[in-house]
């Protein structure tokens, strides 16, 4: 129990751990464990519209696809041009004492190689959080967005994913609760 325990406060050290690359785009700040819980929202809903993977799967992917970072911090782009992790290391040094690590491992591994229809969604998700969160930025101002959506636009390898990455870019981001323009917004009635 105690190596569950300290498990349970590593996974803590996600909330206190930034999102390095929003330094670059100048605007923005999140946790891992923000970005994190989108991600397992948006594979839970990548996973209802392709009924033939195994839905627990991809979610416990998404789950569980950043917690090296509580060890080796969140990397971006420029960061990984120069720093290499052993995530190897990460990976048993997260796992090995735990009663469920060998499975942990073993997800951890399927999300990195993109091999399975289930690791295909869960980086979706990685990359749709993503490509969310730049549409919210952009539609606030931040001109650099654009040129982040269409790298990460790239990376999608799903059909489901795709279609919703093109419905996410033409819907403003406020829309789900802006869409009634009534008097209500001038009388609150």
């Amino acid at each position: 129990m105690k190596d569950i325990a300290n498990f349970l406060f590593e996974t803590g050290m996600l909330k206190r751990t930034p999102r390095s690359g929003l330094q670059f785009l100048g605007s923005g700040s999140e946790s891992v464990a923000e970005h994190s819980f989108r991600v397992i929202m948006i594979a839970y809903v990548l996973a209802k519209l392709n009924p033939q993977v195994d839905e627990n799967r991809v979610l416990k992917m998404t789950l569980f696809h950043d917690i090296l970072e509580s060890r080796t911090g969140d990397l971006n782009y420029v960061n990984k041009k120069y720093v290499t992790v052993d995530e190897e290391k990460a990976v048993r040094d997260v796992t090995e004492n735990l009663p469920f690590g060998e499975e942990l491992h073993e997800l951890l591994r399927e999300f990195k190689e993109k091999q399975t229809p289930e690791s295909l969604l869960a980086n979706d998700a990685d990359q749709l959080e993503l490509i969310i969160m730049l549409k919210e930025y952009g539609d606030l101002g931040n001109e650099y967005t654009h040129d982040w959506i269409s790298f990460a636009l790239q990376r999608l390898r799903t059909s489901p994913a795709k279609e919703l990455a093109e419905t996410i870019l033409a819907t403003d981001s406020t829309e789900w609760w802006f869409h009634d323009k009534s008097d209500w917004w001038v009388w609150g009635k």
